[in-house]
């Protein structure tokens, strides 16, 4: 792994490059273009840029009409505001009606840090995988968020593409090609699956790099798409190493560690362990100093992993 890099500071460059190849493209902000990065495009195309100010269902709104002329709307907040306020919108405008909205949530998880509880989105995933039609990725660094907006310019239809605030380790190379619905098998191991998201792809590494000192083989698999979930890549890896641990910045109600619970359930029941917010809400402080409190953290991924192998083995 290398340098870290903000997902949300990639994702206000890769914007401005896709705007000047793509004149479709329009973005819409609820006033906080600063701190999602959409100034930068707001300054190169300000014809095409729109501050909604701070009207959340509103912005919705307007993107989906602007979606039926043939734009192609990247709609900016803040993961609370962007999943809470807005999802009547969402469901009625944009997933039922199938428009070509991206939605693009900084500022997700504890890790927005000292904006307290109220600003730390620990439900969205949850709130946008219920919705039909509705695709959900969480990229694992900065590369892998380029490689998935270049990607849904291509694609049709309503997608939750869920940022952060905090940087963290780049784990990609520039060869990466992103794949929607397809986890990423980033290390091999026989003996347990470390399935992760976001921020945990590299923490879900660390771990890794631990548990081989001890003689453990750790799957890591990337599911940068939660929704299509890749229910093949489970089963395989329930089958291969018979236990299972999710790694996830979001509560483990309804989120990845819940749709792996599920396929499981219904096709390979497996000894699983959901690493995650568990039930709660966050707090204010330093984003790793929260990580820590919130056990999002190697050392916990390997306390997880030697108690699932141990319930595999009993």
């Amino acid at each position: 792994m290398s340098k870290s890099i903000g997902t949300r500071d990639v994702y206000g460059e890769v914007l401005v490059r896709l705007g000047k190849q793509i004149p479709e493209i329009v973005v819409l902000d609820a006033d906080l273009s600063c701190s999602t990065r959409t100034a930068q495009f707001a300054k190169v195309f300000p014809e095409r840029f729109f501050n909604m100010g701070i009207a959340e269902q509103d912005m919705i709104s307007t993107a989906a009409g602007l979606a039926t002329t043939g734009k192609i709307p990247f709609v900016n907040t803040f993961a609370i505001f962007a999943t809470g306020r807005a999802w009547d919108q969402i469901r009625q405008s944009l997933c039922y009606s199938q428009q070509n909205v991206k939605i693009v949530a900084t500022h997700s998880g504890i890790t927005v840090g000292e904006d307290s509880a109220t600003h730390q989105a620990n439900e969205d995933i949850s709130l946008m995988r219920v919705l039909p039609n509705m695709s959900v990725i969480v990229p694992a660094d900065a590369i892998e968020t380029e490689k998935a907006m270049e990607f849904l310019v291509q694609d049709k239809g309503p997608t939750y593409l869920r940022l952060s605030r905090h940087k963290f380790p780049i784990i990609h190379d520039e060869e990466y090609i992103f794949q929607k619905g397809k986890a990423v098998l980033i290390e091999d191991g026989s003996d347990v699956t470390i399935m992760a998201t976001g921020i945990m792809v590299s923490k879900a590494l660390e771990a890794m790099e631990i548990l081989k000192k001890e003689g453990i083989g750790a799957r890591v698999l990337n599911f940068s798409t939660i929704k299509p979930i890749d229910q093949e890549a489970i089963i395989k890896a329930a089958q291969q190493t018979g236990a299972i641990v999710t790694a996830e910045e979001h509560s483990i109600i309804g989120g990845l560690g819940s749709a792996v619970a599920e396929i499981l359930a219904e096709f390979c029941p497996t000894p699983l362990k959901r690493i995650g917010i568990r039930d709660s809400f966050g707090i204010s402080g330093d984003a790793e100093d929260l990580l820590h409190y919130f056990g999002l953290t190697p050392e916990v991924i390997v306390k997880e992993v030697k108690d699932v192998i141990a319930r595999k083995k009993g």
